[in-house]
């Protein structure tokens, strides 16, 4: 029987990227300050890196999927320069006022149960960053072990297993 790998799950506007509403240009990437440092300190772990991330602007016809794969690609590349890994990268593509209801959209949490099969993870061994209640839902729903809510704002509840605001304090 294979071995249960565990994972870092990401979500990507806010939390990889800046967040500055629809971003699908590699020219409007800014990356969160300590990123690399912590996939590089994760992966030195043995975590997989695994992107979970929604973006109805394909949906609302804002970019398309080829978009959407173009900036994709590229920030693999980035973060192979930088010594990170991204091991797989789900996105749901839908949002329910355009496309109607989904099952993959957070906080439903099939983007996370689909990487857990493929990759054998153990869910409770793993963790989540997002920006997002959405985000914490899922994983919580997913059974993964720790969730961490990335908030520049003070939050005064939340499900998240902790709430940080910078990257910096998981490294």
């Amino acid at each position: 029987m294979a071995t249960a790998s565990k994972a870092l799950f990401l979500d990507r506007d806010g939390v990889i990227n800046v967040d500055k509403g629809y971003v699908y240009k590699i020219e409007d990437v800014t990356f969160v300050p300590g990123i690399f440092e912590l996939c590089r300190h994760y992966q030195a772990q043995g975590y997989l890196i695994i992107v979970v991330t929604n973006q109805s602007g394909i949906a609302r016809g804002r970019y398309t999927e080829a978009d959407f794969a173009i900036l994709s690609e590229w920030m693999t590349r980035r973060f192979a320069c930088e010594g990170v890994t991204l091991n797989a990268l789900y996105h749901c593509p839908h949002h329910p006022d355009f496309t109607g209801e989904c099952l993959c959209r957070k906080p439903r949490p099939k983007m996370l149960l689909d990487a857990a099969q493929t990759y054998h993870i153990d869910m409770r061994q793993s963790l989540l960053i997002g920006d997002s209640e959405r985000d914490i839902e899922a994983a919580v729903e997913a059974g993964v072990g720790e969730t961490i809510l990335l908030s520049s704002q003070a939050v005064l509840t939340s499900k998240a297993t902790r709430v940080i605001q910078e990257l910096s304090c998981l490294y």
